[in-house]
């Protein structure tokens, strides 16, 4: 053997860096981690201060709040979610096996057109209902009129209930679990139905015996969603008088102007919606399912004709209906009758506001996400990990939670620069994150980093390992291959995540609505006033660029999902 080659054999495999390492790549992770750890420290801030306020504050507040408004809280916040997730559960399951596994009139319309509810948020198609079908509104006075009956003389639903403020989330939310159960039933192989239908198994029982039960991963994560968004809906709950967790939080805070009360039951509504992940992630790690081939052949399609055609063409259609055409032409309708007095001046003032905060909040997310996504990517041991699981803690916080978890420490971090500019510099710096701009985009910031990770991570997973050595030979040093390398090829994920984080910011209400500066409100926030005035057709105009604007991710995501099956 010649020398070079003993000096070959005898050289040190290269490893990739950890946090423990050493050397100079070592020392460039640890730059880059240091970081990425106070980035997550300050999208976990909330949820630890949340909990450090809650469990040392007055816990007499605890004996009163379970002796008065705590079980009402906890059973009507339980209720509403179940009936969301049943309502969810019947038109997502059942409209994504339609379309995916039959062949009827119109069925790639409704692959678009079932998306489309989520481009609402919920309180949105709160106000356009109440606005037709309370006692003032179009249907019941045309009742009146047309059978000649009195106030009395009738029974009508009322929409300002539990079972109204159900109904209007469900029409909202099912899309969640239509995109991830359609998405399931695209991928799997035709190879185990094909197996099930040689032993004796007809189409329905294939469906409810094979198909769905491989889909269950899913259907139990679009539930997830589903009712983690239910349990931290504000407007629409707020609007039906509907008590929850999050309007408890709001009435403690601003009603009673008692931070500790409001910290408590934002501790148990951050527990309740802990636990709705954590009972999603256990049951995805118990149910997993690999595919039986690699066969990925055009699905089998059942061909439905005659009324059989009309009955599944009628049954995508009703929550298409009513969870997207019907309030878009009311709200439609609202808006052109209250045209003349909205005060188009104003509105363009909201309309900045919103575009303001929503791109502010987009470039923020992303580029942490980014920075924490290398992170991960460069030093993918226990420590990035973590950071990453920290990272992520605000997509169980609802906003209202979000809002009084910062609240808090923004407070004590101004005080305590006022005091020392008060004793260094005998000048008074008054608030500086508090009721700011800077306050609201860290609001935003622990809310939506989830999203934005999960767009990054997603991203970097096709990319090898060779272009970061590569970079670094060609003297890039770590900071460079984020901006230089990796920011242009991630180029569409990173558009991607921040459309998703634009849209998300746009329709967020309760942390908006209780962090924003004096005499600074957005489209969201203008609305919910409105419509708390009872001045729903002026609510209209507002709502109707909120549905606009998630329009947007809605056209996204059918076109991916379209294209997302191999070989069809």
């Amino acid at each position: 053997m010649s020398q070079s080659s003993l000096e070959a054999a005898s050289a040190p495999v290269a490893r990739r860096p950890r946090f423990g390492g050493r050397g100079p790549r070592a020392a460039s992770a640890r730059g880059l981690t240091w970081p990425a750890w106070v980035l997550a420290a300050l999208c976990a801030l909330p949820a630890i201060s949340v909990a450090v306020t809650a469990v040392t504050g007055d816990w007499s507040l605890w004996s009163l709040l379970m002796a008065s408004v705590l079980p009402r809280y906890a059973l009507t916040t339980v209720q509403l979610a179940l009936l969301v997730a049943a309502g969810s559960l019947l038109m997502g399951v059942g409209s994504a096996v339609l379309v995916t596994a039959c062949r009827f009139p119109g069925r790639r319309i409704f692959e678009v057109a079932l998306i489309a509810p989520l481009a609402f948020p919920a309180y949105v198609l709160a106000y356009a209902y109440t606005w037709m079908l309370d006692h003032p509104g179009p249907v019941q006075s045309g009742l009146r009129a047309l059978m000649d009956w009195g106030p009395r003389d009738y029974w009508f639903p009322e929409i300002r209930s539990l079972g109204g403020a159900a109904l209007m989330l469900s029409l909202v939310l099912y899309p969640y679990v239509y995109l991830l159960t359609r998405a399931a039933l695209i991928h799997q192989s035709v190879t185990a139905a094909q197996v099930a239908r040689t032993l004796g198994l007809g189409p329905w029982g294939v469906l409810f015996r094979v198909t769905l039960p491989m889909a269950r991963p899913a259907i139990v994560g679009g539930l997830a969603l589903a009712m983690m968004e239910t349990i931290a809906d504000f407007g629409a709950v707020s609007h039906f008088g509907v008590q929850t967790f999050a309007t408890g939080v709001y009435r403690a805070w601003f009603s009673m102007g008692d931070r500790v009360a409001a910290a408590q039951l934002s501790l148990c509504l951050l527990t309740l919606a802990v636990a709705l992940v954590a009972l999603e992630r256990a049951q995805r790690g118990r149910a997993k399912r690999h595919q039986a081939g690699r066969r990925y052949e055009r699905l089998t399609e059942v061909e439905l004709s005659g009324w059989q055609g009309r009955a599944a063409a009628l049954a995508c259609a009703v929550p298409v209906g009513f969870g997207f055409a019907i309030p878009l032409g009311m709200l439609g309708w609202m808006a052109w009758t209250s045209w003349s007095g909205l005060g188009i001046e104003r509105y363009w003032g909201f309309a900045a506001n919103t575009l303001m905060l929503s791109a502010s909040a987009a470039a923020l997310v992303m580029g942490a996400a980014l920075l924490i996504g290398y992170a991960v990517r460069l030093a993918p041991g226990p420590g990035a990990k973590a950071a990453q699981l920290a990272s992520s803690v605000g997509y169980a916080a609802p906003g209202s939670v979000i809002a009084v978890g910062l609240l808090g420490p923004l407070a004590f971090t101004d005080n305590a620069i006022d005091a020392w500019a008060r004793e260094a510099l005998g000048v008074s710096t008054g608030l500086i994150l508090t009721g700011t701009i800077g306050g609201i985009l860290l609001a935003y910031l622990s809310r939506f980093m989830a999203a934005g990770l999960n767009a990054v991570s997603a991203g970097f997973e096709g990319l090898g390992p060779n272009l970061d050595s590569s970079a670094r030979v060609l003297g890039c040093n770590v900071w460079g291959v984020v901006g230089r390398v990796h920011a242009p090829l991630l180029r569409g994920s990173l558009l991607t995540g921040a459309l998703i984080v634009f849209v998300d910011v746009t329709k967020e209400l309760p942390a908006t609505l209780m962090l924003r500066p004096f005499d600074f409100d957005t489209l969201a926030v203008q609305a919910y006033r409105l419509a708390s005035d009872e001045r729903l057709t002026e609510a209209a105009a507002p709502s109707l660029a909120i549905a606009a604007v998630g329009m947007a991710p809605v056209l996204l995501l059918a076109r991916a999902i379209r294209k997302s099956r191999p070989g069809s």
